[in-house]
This record gives C-alpha cells, structure tokens and sequence, in this order.
C-alpha cells in the first residue's frame, strides 16, 4: 500500500534505480568516492525519481540535524555562583584597614574558597536531591529524539522495513537470532491497521526491534526492547509534525512514533497494549 504523501516507499522501478536510492545518504554525506559521486551526480540529472529521492533525503538530513541536543548550565546554577560571589566581595569590603597579615594568609583567600564550596554543596545537594526524579525523564527525552530521528530516517527510500510482509508469522520468527529477546507482533489489520513488516534499528545504546504498521497513507513505526525499570502508563509527544507514545509494561519498553494524527495514534497504541 502507497505509504505517505512524501511517497517514500516506492521501490525502484530498475536495478540502477535501487542502487541510486541506497548509496544516496553517502551521496549527501559526500562519502562517496569521486568518480561514483560523479556517476550518481550524473544520473540525477536524467532520472526525476532518483533526482525526487535526492531532494527527499536533504530534507530528511536537515530535519535531523535541526533535531541535534545541545546542553548548557541551568540558570539556577548561574545564579547561585553570581549570588555567592557577590557575596564574598562584600564580605571583603567591609574587612577594616590593618597591619599587613602575616606571610602565607589570605583572608580574602578563605572567603572565596568558602564561597566556593558553598556553590558547590549546594549545586551537589541539588542535583542528588533531583536526580532521580529528573534523572528518567532526561533518558526519556533524549530516546524521544533518537526514535523519532530513527522514523524519519525509515522514510527515505528502501529504509522502512528489512522484512516485508503482512503475515505476523513471517514478521515475528524474522527476529529470531537477530535479537535477545522477541518482540510482540499482533495483527490489526481488522481494525485499520495492516501489519507492512519490520526492522532492526539502534536506539537507547542497543539494538531494538521495529515493527511497522499502516493507516492510511501513514507509515506507523513500533518501537520495542526489554527493560530493567518499572512500568509507566502511557504519555504522549509532538515535535515536528511527528506523534509518538511511550510507554514500559512487563519489561518492555515501547515507543510508537507516526505523522498519524494525534488522536488515532493514541488509539493505535490502546489496541497495541491490549493485542497478545
């Protein structure tokens, strides 16, 4: 079935075709060697949809690098040093004139190093008193990134499913020796939800299982792999025109990630948990 307007599961009509689409993220990523970026480069100029799969992947490539984390110190953190300096400096004003200190002692030296070790038991305090709390949701939101990064890229040409087929018998056993564990594969095709294959993919620092489902025109990409930490219900994301669900039950984490609306992911993902 046709997946979604940006027509990325078409199948290359020939063999040259199928060689374009799967060389074309080196291509972009300029890891080709001269003489084939030259060859590729040529024949996007007399194929329109080698040359459409071309411009699909640069869009694909930017989104995620719009997508990249960058970390900086919190507010509150600067506000504590700039307050226990500020500090130390008055403190230091109001010092009255006297003999010079003997050699080798240095008041002002004492404060600052007060100041000092005050920012950091109470930056330390901080993050010990915050840290499993925030801890869990930091994970969760960085993996955020990382599946949904993970769908998009699935949408470009050839990349969607390693094992093609709508016959759970077919998709499950597939993961069989590739994986440590086996991944749930339930049929919804009565429900709106056609089974279209899986894949193997990289997430959280270890390899996970996808499984891949359609609606519409909508490609539907199930995220799974086992867990140590406790269940959690389900809670949902936006970012990018993208939906995901999240959730752990039963040792298992998943994440469901589609530009399916809101609403019907959401009911995808309640079929999901209550499919065996």
């Amino acid at each position: 079935m046709p997946m979604d307007s940006h027509d990325h599961a078409r199948e290359p009509s020939n063999g040259r075709e199928h060689h374009v689409h799967h060389v074309l993220g080196a291509y972009v990523d300029d890891e080709l060697p001269a003489d084939q970026a030259a060859a590729i480069a040529g024949h996007l100029t007399v194929c329109a949809d080698c040359s459409a799969a071309y411009e699909s992947t640069l869009a694909t490539v930017a989104t995620l690098r719009e997508g990249l984390v960058h970390y900086s110190a919190p507010d509150t953190l600067r506000v504590r040093v700039r307050a226990a300096l500020r500090d130390a400096a008055r403190a230091d004003a109001t010092l009255p004139a006297a003999a010079p200190p003997a050699p080798r002692r240095r008041p002002w030296a004492s404060r600052w190093a007060a100041a000092a070790a005050l920012v950091l038991l109470s930056s330390g305090t901080t993050l010990v008193a915050t840290r499993a709390i925030s801890g869990a949701r930091r994970n969760d939101a960085i993996v955020e990134r990382e599946v949904l990064a993970s769908h998009i890229r699935s949408l470009m040409p050839a990349h969607l499913t390693d094992v093609q087929s709508n016959d759970q018998h077919n998709v499950k056993p597939w993961f069989d020796g590739r994986l440590d564990f086996s991944p749930t594969v339930p049929r919804l095709d009565d429900q709106g939800f056609p089974l279209l294959g899986g894949r193997l993919d990289y997430v959280a620092g270890r390899p996970v299982a996808v499984v891949v489902y359609g609606r519409r025109q909508h490609a539907i990409n199930v995220f799974s792999w086992p867990t140590s930490a406790g269940d959690v219900g389900a809670s949902t994301a936006a970012s990018r025109g993208y939906n995901a669900v999240h959730w752990r039950a039963g040792g298992v984490e998943q994440w469901v990630v589609s530009d399916l609306n809101a609403t019907e992911l959401a009911g995808f993902a309640k079929l999901l948990r209550g499919a065996r």
